[in-house]
Order: C-alpha cells, then structure tokens, then sequence
C-alpha cells in the first residue's frame, strides 16, 4: 500500500516557494501595479491548486497571472448589453472618454481649490459650476453635492426645517432601495402637509394647505412608474402663483427638452415656469458621474452653499472634473445610447449575429428602455444579438463581464447600450463563452 503521507509530502515539496514564484518578472511587474498583497494572494491561491493536484508546479506563476484583476479594485468592467440605458445596478450613466480623461488628471494634485495666478486660495470647482451655470442659463446660480436625494435634503433642511412642505400624495415616491421622499424630508426636520389623492390633486388643494407655516410647495416627478386613467396633476407654471416657493425635484437630470422624450421634466422649463430651486441628478439622463444639481434663485441657492450641512454633502475633486468634461466634452454614451440610429442597430446585429451563426446566434429587434428612474414607459426600438440561455452566465464570468437579458428562452445582448466600437470586443466574449461552455 502506497504511504500517503509520503506523497503529500513530495506534493508539498513539488509546489514552488513563493518567494520564486514572485520572482516570475511578470508578476513583478504586476506588483508594481496593483499592489503586493494582491499579487501574494493570487500565488498563494494557486499554491493551493498546486498542493490538491490541480495545477502541475510549472503552472502556478501562469495560475496566479490569470487569476489576477484587471486593477487594484474588487468591481469588474461590463459590457452593458441590457437595452437599459442608464443601469442603476451597473453604476448608471458610463463617463465619455472626455469624463474619465479628466478624472485621471485631477487624480493627481490640481489647482481645485487654488487660483495659479495669485497662489492664494480659489473657489472650490468653480469650472465645473461655470459649465453648468452655462447649461441652465435661466438658473439664477447653481450648486454640486454628492447626489439627488443630498441637493433634496439640503433644501428642505435649509428652508423647512421645524416648517411645513406641502406635497401631492401621488407624488410620495419610493426613489429605490427602500428609501422614501417622505421618509427623507421628515428625518431632516419638515413637517409634510399631503394635498389631493393618489390619481388626482387641484390647485386648489395646494391653495388650501398653503399658510404662515409653509416653506416651499414641492413636486416631485414620479420618475419611476406612471399612473394613468382617471388622474390629474399641477404643472409648476400653475403652482408658481401660490405665495411660496416651489422646488421642483425633477430627478433624471435632464437639464432641456429632448425630442425622444417629450414627458420627462427638465431644468431649464421648470425654471421658466417659475419654479424657484430645482433639484436633480448627474448620473442619470445628464450622463455624468454621481452628484446632486441645486440650481435656480440666487438668494436661495448662496444660502444654501453656506448651510453648515452643505460641508457634509460637497462633492469631490474628481466629481467636479467629471461632471464639468460631461457638460462641456462630446457628447456623453448616454446620450448617444438615446440618439442611436435604430437602421444601424440592426446592421450591426445582424452582422453580429452571422459571424456568430455557428453558435446560435441570430438578430432580432427588440425594445430598450431609458432606466435609471427616468422617462418611465418611454420604449426605444431597438436590436439584439440572441443566443441560447446558457450564454448568459458563460458572459457573466468572463472578463469583461458581458450582462444582456432574458426574453422568451433566448439572451438578449441590445445594442443601443454597446457602443459600436465594442462590437469586436463584444464578438471575442461570446466566443470565449462559447468555448467555456464547449469545456464544460
């Protein structure tokens, strides 16, 4: 009978030192990278292997570089392949390369709070509200913190705190992950007056619950579903006569009107209507990083960049790089998602899936959709690559990760939300899955 301690033994001795294996110039230079922690992890993982017979010793320095990441982080790059524009769970809106140039270099020391000229301190991102201060000119001034649900509590905090906000009862919403409009204004201090029904509200409700108490009147748009029927709703033109202010929370972002999207709310037409502060967000329909937009009366907006909370809430130095490239770079992926030419689309997919036939592919249209808690309802026609069900883990797990949707037995992979020039990129990942699943 064999002494298996014997051989373990001579397995243990067979498994390379780590101290040679870090050695490998490879993974040397991989240190320099990402860190020695990470890269001392992946050979020990490997040393593992090795040890259980999975890995013959040669193989470890090899073992240990695959299993490596792309960056000294944990998240992974996606090919966004749903039809959903601006995906909350793959982080919403995707910088341009303009965006993320200009984060690599406030990465480093920039003059963010510091005027070059005098070598006094400056204003804090002052290019970055200039650009949007030029986006919105009917914005009496704007101000930046860290996302929509901060600029929305910021004002209430700073105008309504131990005071009452009148708001319409169909306009409570849930903005995601359990958190709540309502929830949110009562934990910074307001009082909430509610005003008309579920489907229908009047001016006159508001009129009616309007008093000495009253902050602000706000409206909230119902960014994430519809109601439809027998409803009615006040538009900020008609709420502007009432003796209060109104803040309207508009939430996508969309800082004007767009063609494709006629019912969503913007900036710049809640401003002209007379509402005094809108709030909203810069990762979604503005296509930028994470931030909250406070934008409208001057007095109102000065005072609330001096609130002792707006500290608490101030975004970034690479924020404030992002969002001002976003507003004055190209144009951003997402909108360029929205204006795709849906005859290209489909020229693309069907290109797509013939090179691909031999592993069921074929083209199908299909319908995106804006996501990210804006335009609601609003479908965009589309196309998509299709193939068989077992693909959508096979991708998953690749690198980069490729995320599409299921629909009637077939994965989906929409093009609206891949960009063209990732068409190749996307091409090799289907094959590499395909031969994942050959092995297994």
């Amino acid at each position: 009978m064999p002494d298996r301690r014997s051989a373990a033994t001579d397995s243990r001795r067979a498994v390379p030192r780590t101290d040679a294996v870090l050695a490998d110039p490879r993974l040397a230079t991989a240190a320099a990278r990402l860190g020695g922690r990470l890269v001392k992890e992946a050979v020990t993982a490997a040393q593992a292997r090795c040890r259980a017979g999975d890995l013959e010793p040669g193989e470890v320095a090899d073992a240990a570089l695959a299993a490596l990441p792309e960056a000294a982080t944990s998240l992974h790059r996606v090919v966004n392949a749903t039809g959903v524009v601006v995906h909350t769970n793959l982080g919403r809106a995707p910088l341009s390369a303009a965006a993320r140039e200009a984060v690599a270099l406030a990465a480093g020391p920039t003059d963010v709070e510091l005027d070059l000229a005098t070598g006094r301190r400056g204003p804090g991102g002052a290019g970055a509200l200039a650009a949007l201060a030029a986006a919105v000119p009917d914005a009496g001034a704007v101000h930046v913190v860290n996302n929509g649900a901060a600029a929305l509590a910021l004002v209430t905090l700073g105008l309504a705190a131990g005071r009452n906000v009148v708001l319409s009862r169909g306009e409570m919403v849930e903005i995601g992950d359990g958190f709540r409009i309502p929830e949110l204004l009562e934990s910074v201090g307001a009082t909430l007056r509610e005003v008309g029904t579920t489907n229908r509200v009047r001016l006159a409700d508001y009129a009616a619950a309007v008093d000495g108490a009253t902050a602000f009147v706000l409206k909230v748009h119902p960014s994430n579903f519809v109601v439809s029927g027998f409803t009615s709703t006040v538009p900020v033109r008609e709420l502007a006569g009432l003796p209060v202010p109104v803040v309207a929370d508009i939430g996508s972002g969309l800082l004007a009107p767009h063609p494709l999207l006629p019912g969503e709310p913007d900036a710049a037409t809640a401003l002209r209507e007379g509402a005094a502060l809108v709030t909203a967000s810069g990762d979604k329909l503005l296509g930028g990083p994470q931030a909250g937009l406070l934008l409208g009366r001057a007095d109102l907006v000065q005072a609330l960049r001096r609130h002792p909370l707006a500290r608490a809430l101030r975004v970034d130095k690479l924020t404030l790089a992002a969002l001002e490239a976003t507003l004055t770079g190209p144009t951003a992926p997402v909108r360029a998602a929205l204006e795709a030419d849906t005859a290209a689309l489909r020229r693309r997919a069907g290109a797509l899936a013939g090179l691909l036939a031999d592993v069921g592919a074929d083209a199908r249209a299909s319908v995106a959709a804006v996501g990210g808690g804006g335009a609601p309802g609003v479908e965009l026609p589309s196309a998509a690559v299709t193939l068989p069900v077992p693909f959508a883990e096979a991708l998953r797990r690749g690198r980069p990760a490729v995320v599409g949707r299921v629909e009637r037995d077939r994965l989906l992979l929409d093009l609206r939300t891949v960009p063209p020039e990732q068409d190749e990129e996307l091409l090799a990942a289907v094959r590499a899955a395909a031969a994942a699943l050959a092995g297994a």
